[in-house]
């Protein structure tokens, strides 16, 4: 309990400083919304078209505009050695990483919320009827992406370049959540049913289970660059 705790904590403490600057937020939300209106020119909306590549779409603007939020999370922490003083206290590595790990996830979820709203009304899309089914695909794979962004954040916090680094490194080992995610929200927009895609909803959650453990066990050897 006492992990979960300090997560939360840390979580919270992003989270609050966040609302207050808005940086991350403004910087993601007004990124998605200016993709999604240009490519609102280019697709018809309520097409066939745009329902075979509406969850691509999605899914490729969450990817970008999450890069945009991991970069501030351990970035925030270098003014007046804030990160040195917090792995320097009784905080653990690990739950640093995880509290990392939700304030990603709840600013991403504000902007993915806001994202699918504004696809709906440029894209002639009603996603009220498969709304339970789309939170849990959101929630997986969302999870899976803020835990990496964490811990990408956390090792290129430190280099000159961090802001072209953490995508280079991260992006590719997003493939398989994306791509899962992808087929899943395509299948809600088609209205099909899930069943014949619970390979991928098991692809989500494995990699949600894996990124999470591997983030718990290496964290001290990610923060100690």
């Amino acid at each position: 309990m006492k992990f979960f705790g300090q997560a939360f904590a840390v979580a919270r403490k992003d989270l609050a400083i966040e609302l207050r600057t808005k940086e991350s937020l403004n910087a993601a939300g007004s990124f998605a919304i200016v993709i999604l209106l240009l490519f609102s020119f280019v697709f018809d909306p309520g097409s066939d078209e745009t329902k075979e590549v509406g969850g691509g779409l999605l899914w490729l603007v969450f990817a970008f505009a999450g890069a945009l939020v991991f970069n501030r999370g351990f970035a925030r922490e270098l003014p007046n050695e804030c990160l040195d003083t917090l792995l320097a206290s009784p905080l653990s590595a690990a739950a640093l990483v995880i509290g990392k790990a939700i304030a990603n996830f709840a600013m991403l979820l504000a902007v993915e919320l806001l994202s699918i709203v504004v696809f709906g009304i440029f894209y002639d899309v009603n996603w009220l009827p498969q709304i339970t089914s789309l939170s849990a695909i959101f929630a997986l794979a969302t999870w899976g992406i803020a835990i990496l962004g964490a811990v990408f954040g956390a090792l290129t916090v430190n280099l000159r370049l961090r802001e072209l680094m953490l995508p280079v490194l991260v992006y590719p080992l997003m493939i398989p959540l994306l791509i899962g995610a992808i087929e899943l929200t395509n299948t809600v927009l088609n209205h099909q049913p899930l069943a014949g895609q619970l390979q991928w909803g098991r692809v989500l959650v494995a990699s949600d289970v894996g990124f999470t453990t591997l983030a718990w066990a290496l964290a001290d050897t990610i923060l100690v660059n």
